[in-house]
């Protein structure tokens, strides 16, 4: 089937479910926060996720470098950045403010890709900034600045990793997936061990309830979503399967008043309205990115 097919009603389940797995993680994952430091918690999730995927994975054949970069900014910074912010924030605004790895993503693409951007991309990157602008305002207020400033690194940290993934060769998505989970284990571990305290008491005070949420992000959201994400990637265009993820923030919004009793300031719901159209007209331009000269990028 072409990378230009019609999206089947599998396709679209698979879709929304992908946006409900991943949208659900939040919450899940904020309610383990409560019990586990938030880095000590990736580390066991990338734990469940490399020993779901040792088994498949290939030999790396010369991209080892890579995705040793990949794996250091696209997950262990990224992970350590966004749910360290998720600790000072409410599971549904995490979610709203790391839509901007979108807008960054296609930043990055035209700074070290070559890539040039639709004035329609260019419209919703600087659309998703004032909502931003517009949630961060009332962060500062509140004292949670702070965090939508990690979620933002994240953010960031997240799509330049995408960047240095492109420079793979040869390996598929979930042969990309299960290197970054294995190689992210060590660096994780490392990471909370300098950063974090009461690695143990954590560990040994962990109940059912706890275990069950490494078991779901490491399972289901990082496996299982990304093995749905990239079967779909393959088989259809970014354009008509990165729209669907828009429902993301909704699904955590949604989990998060009915799982956590959570409640978004009017203000963060109309700051997150911002986001999301300015995140809609960039993954619903269906014109290609117009190549430039060639530029600097991170391999050379």
């Amino acid at each position: 089937m072409s990378a230009t097919s019609r999206m089947t009603a599998p396709d679209i389940a698979r879709a929304v479910g992908v946006a409900l797995i991943w949208g659900m993680g939040f919450v899940v994952a904020k309610g383990g926060t409560e019990n586990f430091p938030p880095i000590l918690m990736q580390a066991l999730r990338f734990v469940v996720t490399s020993l779901a995927l040792v088994a498949f994975l290939p030999r790396p054949r010369g991209n080892l470098r890579w995705l040793l970069l990949a794996t250091f900014v696209g997950a262990t910074v990224q992970y350590a950045l966004t749910f360290t912010g998720l600790t000072g924030l409410g599971a549904g605004l995490a979610a709203l403010v790391v839509q901007t790895e979108v807008p960054f993503l296609v930043l990055l693409g035209a700074l070290l890709l070559g890539e040039r951007p639709t004035y329609r991309k260019w419209a919703g990157i600087a659309i998703a900034f004032v909502g931003v602008a517009e949630i961060a305002g009332v962060g500062q207020i509140r004292g949670s600045l702070g965090s939508i400033l990690l979620v933002l690194g994240g953010a960031f940290t997240w799509a330049l990793g995408q960047v240095m993934v492109r420079r793979l060769r040869g390996l598929d998505g979930r042969a990309v997936t299960g290197w970054i989970a294995v190689l992210a284990v060590p660096q994780l571990f490392l990471c909370s061990f300098l950063f974090e305290t009461g690695q143990r008491e954590a560990l040994l005070s962990a109940g059912p309830r706890v275990w069950l949420t490494v078991l779901y992000l490491g399972l289901i959201m990082q496996a299982l979503g990304y093995a749905w994400w990239n079967a779909l990637l393959v088989r259809h265009e970014v354009g008509q399967v990165a729209p669907f993820l828009l429902l993301l923030p909704v699904f955590t919004v949604l989990g998060g008043i009915v799982f956590l009793g959570e409640r978004l300031d009017p203000t963060h719901l109309v700051g997150g309205a911002i986001i999301l159209a300015g995140v809609a007209l960039i993954t619903t331009d269906r014109r290609r990115p117009t190549p430039i000269a060639p530029v600097q990028t991170l391999a050379e």
